[in-house]
């Protein structure tokens, strides 16, 4: 191999190091400010050597990234995993090899800046595309540096993103200017404003971010607050119909809840309180007739002895329609004439009975959604029903704390996977949500990174919307989240638990949350205009 091949495959292996370590390991998201430098360096060496086929070198570049970040996708579905990390990477690799198109017609720094808005405008289509995996957003790799983020709540997880691309290629740019020399070319004044001018765009974020950091030092105190109990009941997912039953499950809740709540039995004035469990913890939940599950009347039957104590809890639901024809594409056949459609959802109910429901709406591709039902879901009933057909609800609603005086306390609740989402999540604000709960259950991906990750999105979720989170996790990690992205009282990976905590009641709207994604769509309509100017280019003459 030539030493030149050599140096672009080091590169490529450096990229792929230096990305992946912000999403492993803790308080490293400053690396990504520099992380993308590699690729970039590898893909000039290769073009000044005059090399023709680069594709192989930054694809395999995003294949190791993703790889290296998500790979335990592949300990719940291998095909899932392998299928995501390639086409993930492709998607990357179509955006810069974009970029490497423009360099035909635009000349100096313009290319770079294309790369930069062509790569934030693919990130914002991505969070509503039909096949969506956002998981490695940019921005999303400071979910544990939360302390240079703050100003997330002015342009949530994008803004990090372009952060991130304005750093890179400010350096590169420097870099490259050095090694042909063009920098000392330049008058003491050029130089100066240069090296400032990076100076700033590195370091003033993280100015701005301690400066609003202080006003959020004592975010869990608050004149309003409501205490929230989690439990983690430690089910493995795997084996969780097989090993015991619902009623078996349901007594584990019970006993927890029984025992955190032995003084409040009884009591009628006692402050509200909401029990959280977490996602899919049952599957006998009948869409507008929930007297016919166990669980249901189980639950509720137990809170009758505790006024002003609501449950959250998550469920498979099922709505059966009775019709001659297909209702749905997304719709199974149980027999003549009776279809069932199938949901995610999120139950909050009471001692009186009262039930809410929500139905998650960002769904998990293969696993709970088929994309494109009207065509794949007919190709899934000649597989055999292979694929998942959860149905969202479309529009996002809350879920009420009742309590017996007083007013409803309005909460959102982020199912799983809707916790990556930064635009949907502010959603739940928006409509009035005072503070947030995420149920999950992450233990299909076992012991790995894949749900420390999801557990640090929740900060991110939390900066965004200066909402503190109550985190329930089937088997870890649960939490509590604060304003300021903080994570408390984390309990262990694998083990039962229960958590016992106040969160603020919140009311104000921050500047993401009001007017959402601005910086996605400023550089989506930079990255057309750009796009534009480039077709126009290569259609004509000159």
């Amino acid at each position: 191999m030539k030493k030149e091949n050599l140096i672009l495959w080091g590169l490529v292996v450096i990229f792929a190091i230096m990305m992946s370590v912000p999403f492993i390991i803790p308080h490293t998201g400053i690396i990504s400010l520099f992380g993308i430098i590699p690729l970039l360096c590898m893909e000039r060496i290769a073009d000044l050597s005059g090399k023709k086929r680069i594709w192989p070198y930054h694809y395999t570049a995003f294949v190791l990234w993703n790889a290296i970040t998500t790979f335990w996708v592949c300990n719940a579905t291998i095909g899932g995993g392998i299928f995501a990390i390639l086409a993930n990477s492709l998607q990357m690799s179509l955006v810069f090899g974009l970029f490497r198109l423009s360099k035909k017609k635009f000349s100096g720094s313009l290319p770079y800046i294309f790369l930069a808005m062509a790569w934030i405008a693919w990130e914002r289509f991505y969070f509503d595309a039909e096949i969506s995996w956002p998981w490695l957003v940019l921005g999303n790799s400071f979910a544990r540096t939360t302390w240079a983020i703050q100003w997330y709540e002015m342009t949530g997880a994008l803004g990090g993103s372009l952060w991130i691309w304005a750093c890179n290629l400010g350096l590169f740019g420097l870099l490259v200017s050095l090694s042909d020399g063009s920098f000392f070319a330049w008058n003491r004044k050029a130089r100066i404003v240069s090296a400032a001018g990076y100076l700033a765009i590195l370091i003033a974020p993280m100015i701005i971010s301690g400066s609003i950091g202080k006003q959020y030092r004592n975010s869990m105190e608050s004149p309003e607050q409501l205490e929230v109990l989690i439990i983690q009941p430690n089910i493995d997912p795997y084996n969780k119909f097989e090993a015991m039953t619902q009623d078996q499950q349901n007594a584990i809740l019970e006993e927890k809840m029984e025992q955190a709540l032995k003084d409040r039995k009884g009591d009628s004035t006692a402050a509200p309180l909401l029990v959280l469990s977490p996602e899919t913890f049952t599957r006998d939940i009948i869409c507008g007739d929930y007297p016919r599950s166990r669980t249901w009347r189980r639950f509720t039957s137990f809170l009758k002895d505790y006024p002003n104590v609501s449950m959250l809890f998550g469920a498979s639901s099922y709505e059966y329609i009775m019709s001659d024809e297909r209702p749905t594409a997304t719709a199974r056949h149980i027999n003549d004439g009776l279809w069932v459609e199938s949901h995610n959802s999120a139950l909050m109910t009471d001692g009186t009975t009262r039930t809410e429901i929500f139905h998650k709406n960002k769904l998990v591709v293969g696993v709970e959604h088929t994309p494109y039902p009207a065509v794949f879901c007919r190709i899934d009933d000649m597989l055999g029903g292979v694929m998942g057909r959860c149905v969202g609800q479309g529009d996002i609603t809350l879920l009420n704390v009742r309590p017996i005086e007083g007013q409803a306390i309005p909460i959102g609740c982020a199912i799983c996977y809707e916790s990556v989402y930064g635009e949907y999540y502010t959603d739940y604000v928006r409509k009035g949500a005072r503070a947030m709960a995420i149920i999950t259950n992450d233990a299909w991906w076992g012991d790995t990174p894949g749900y420390r990750q999801h557990l640090s999105y929740a900060s991110i979720r939390a900066i965004e919307t200066r909402r503190a989170i109550a985190r329930c996790a089937n088997t870890g990690i649960s939490a509590i989240i604060s304003p300021s992205g903080e994570i408390l009282q984390p309990t262990p990976w694998w083990e039962p638990a229960v958590i016992k905590a106040h969160v603020p009641l919140r009311e104000d709207i921050t500047f993401y949350v009001s007017h959402g994604d601005i910086t996605g769509r400023i550089c989506t309509f930079l990255f057309m205009l750009l796009l534009l100017a480039l077709v126009v280019r290569f259609v004509t003459k000159k």
